[in-house]
């Protein structure tokens, strides 16, 4: 029998995952299925445990129980620790490993595919939920010259912000890691600020929803990244109106399923094909 993994989540339908792992897999030899998991809202956990008992090796873990996950894990990553949410899990038996393979999809995806560097750019990050939690660290670590998580609820920015800046004068980031301080506002107070990344990392494109963002956050040559992929959303419409670069998030999902692929099988497979074969090219 090969190996079991699959991604779970909710909604989970729209996943490629299981594509990806699919190619991941004939690439490089490994002997593995991979499945898609519809999880209840309030039955994250039992969804895991069932998976387990069934042989289940690995997961990967998206909106909205990356949080849970992390808190289900008995061992985690240093990134997933710092990030409180976990998207990659490992099943062994030591018990649960859980890891946060999103903040490098994303990293790779903006560095290596869209041939944009970090460094010394103004960055704000929309939401403040498990999807930018998994990015903060990565994106500190690449030493962008501002950092500023902006949120519909600000006190949910700001508590993140806390978290990272606290986490940071603790000396778990290693010096020299970005900015002074990671920033936080609420939606309506970005009005008369301009980054040269913006960061889509809400769940309101895969609602359709367009946030509340003024067109003077995308600078000139503004890269506007959406994490949510297969659709053309409401932000990425805005940005292109404003005349930003646009990027939906499916680099970024090859990215991670990458490093977590390398994570369960101890091989890292070329994402190069995969995303090609994925945009049709």
């Amino acid at each position: 029998m090969p190996d079991r993994y699959a991604v779970v989540g909710h909604p989970v339908a729209h996943s490629q995952s299981p594509r990806i792992h699919a190619s991941f897999a004939r690439q490089t030899g490994q002997d593995m299925s991979y499945e898609a998991i519809l999880a209840p809202l309030d039955g994250f956990g039992a969804t895991v445990r069932a998976f387990i008992s069934t042989g289940g090796r690995g997961m990967n873990v998206t909106v909205p129980f990356k949080e849970e996950a992390c808190r289900l894990a008995t061992r985690l990553s240093d990134r997933a620790g710092v990030a409180g949410a976990a998207n990659t899990l490992v099943f062994d038996e030591h018990g649960i490993y859980g890891d946060n393979t999103d903040g490098v999809g994303l990293v790779r995806d903006i560095r290596h595919n869209l041939g944009r560097n970090i460094a010394g750019q103004r960055v704000l990050l929309l939401g403040a939920g498990g999807a930018a939690r998994g990015t903060i660290l990565p994106l500190l670590l690449e030493q962008p010259a501002q950092l500023v998580i902006a949120n519909r609820t600000s006190e949910k920015a700001r508590r993140l912000a806390d978290e990272f800046n606290e986490a940071r004068s603790l000396a778990l980031f290693p010096v020299g890691s970005g900015p002074a301080k990671v920033q936080s506002c609420g939606l309506i107070e970005l009005a008369g600020q301009a980054f040269d990344m913006v960061i889509d990392a809400t769940s309101a494109g895969l609602a359709g929803e367009l946030l509340e963002i003024p067109d003077s956050v995308f600078a000139p040559d503004c890269l506007a990244y959406e994490m949510v992929y297969g659709q053309k959303t409401p932000f990425m419409t805005q940005a292109h109106c404003a005349g930003a670069r646009v990027s939906d998030g499916l680099g970024m999902l090859v990215e991670q399923a990458a490093e977590a692929f390398h994570l369960w099988r101890g091989v890292r497979p070329e994402t190069t094909p995969v995303l090609k074969e994925l945009r049709g090219k």
